[in-house]
């Protein structure tokens, strides 16, 4: 598989008499060692002197220069607009800067110019999957993927990309692919178990989450994952007994306690639901959910303790939820009921 412009694709640049610049190279994990570029007899000056000033862009990338190494590329565009390397490698320098659409419209006049570019295109991908422009990500994964189909990255890529707009059946076929490449990691489960989650398949998206545990460990974000699929199909135990171990590895995770405040009240255990969803809205206080469990929490508490007291706290909290996300006609209506009795 060719990763270089093909103009340029198997060229020597000398540099300096002892100095052999090494550029390019694909593979699993697009490296960053590069293979050997030697200039042709035929090549216009014009060229080479593109060619060098690409070399001074590569040696200024490397001592932490990047708005010189920039101008040398720019310079070397501008001599030669069809040089594809020169692109990809303002690609690379504006990534390392996080000047993402930068470096994305960059790495994009890098693959229009060499279409082969395994490098460039995942790059493309993964570039605009950070800035969520998940299109232009999806089409550049899957063209990194035609190119190299046992590209791991790129698969993984192109299934969280589908999956985030929501086009499940892509998101599991790239999704399986990625398994089937590498059966080690635990991202191809996640991806499975967000669409299963997503189209509330309980079963499959529990073991696609337990799958994933399995071979990635603890993974809190994981085991909110599964708890929530857990609290949906209503097995409350081992909700409550996963968000307690999340807790444990991240004490200030609002989002387990949140949850853990729910897998209380559904086990009837309010004064456990209240210390979580009062951990929850400490955490973070615009959280209208936590703050409508609370409320909910200390009006039950109310009812069994026949104290007043409980219940003005709840309607504070539920009042405070509206505040916050006043498109809550059940909670509105439940809580002028209450304020009026």
């Amino acid at each position: 598989m060719r990763c270089l412009g093909s103009r340029y694709n198997g060229l020597i640049i000398m540099a300096a008499p002892a100095l052999l610049i090494l550029i390019g190279g694909c593979g699993k994990g697009v490296q960053t060692a590069m293979p050997a570029v030697e200039l042709e007899e035929d090549q216009s000056a014009s060229q080479r002197q593109a060619v060098g000033l690409y070399v001074d862009a590569m040696m200024l990338k490397e001592l932490n220069e990047p708005n010189k190494a920039i101008a040398k590329l720019d310079a070397a565009l501008e001599l030669d607009p069809r040089f594809a390397l020169g692109y990809s490698l303002k690609g690379d320098i504006y990534r390392m800067g996080g000047e993402y659409e930068k470096s994305a419209d960059a790495y994009e006049q890098a693959t229009e110019l060499d279409p082969w570019s395994l490098k460039d295109f995942f790059n493309m991908g993964k570039v605009t999957q950070m800035t969520e422009q998940f299109a232009r990500a999806i089409r550049a994964y899957v063209t990194a993927c035609e190119l190299d189909g046992r590209h791991y990255e790129s698969h993984i890529g192109a299934a969280q990309c589908y999956l985030a707009v929501e086009d499940f059946d892509r998101a599991i076929e790239y999704g399986r692919l990625a398994g089937e490449i590498d059966p080690n990691s635990p991202d191809p489960a996640v991806v499975l178990g967000d669409v299963y989650k997503a189209r509330k398949e309980h079963g499959k998206a529990i073991e696609a989450y337990r799958r994933a545990l399995d071979l990635g460990g603890a993974r809190p974000q994981v085991m909110v994952s599964l708890a929530v699929v857990y609290l949906r199909n209503e097995d409350f135990v081992p909700a409550r007994d996963l968000l307690t171990d999340v807790i444990e590895i991240e004490p200030t995770n609002a989002q387990a306690h949140q949850y853990l405040g729910y897998a209380w009240l559904k086990l009837k255990d309010v004064d456990k639901a209240i210390a979580n969803y009062e951990t929850a809205a400490r955490l973070d206080p615009d959280d209208w959910t936590a703050k409508k469990g609370l409320g909910v929490s200390y009006i039950l508490k109310s009812v069994a303790a026949n104290d007043d007291t409980f219940k003005a706290k709840g309607l504070a909290q539920w009042a405070e939820s509206l505040r916050i996300e006043p498109d809550q006609p059940g909670l509105r209506e439940l809580y002028e009921r209450y304020a009026n009795q």
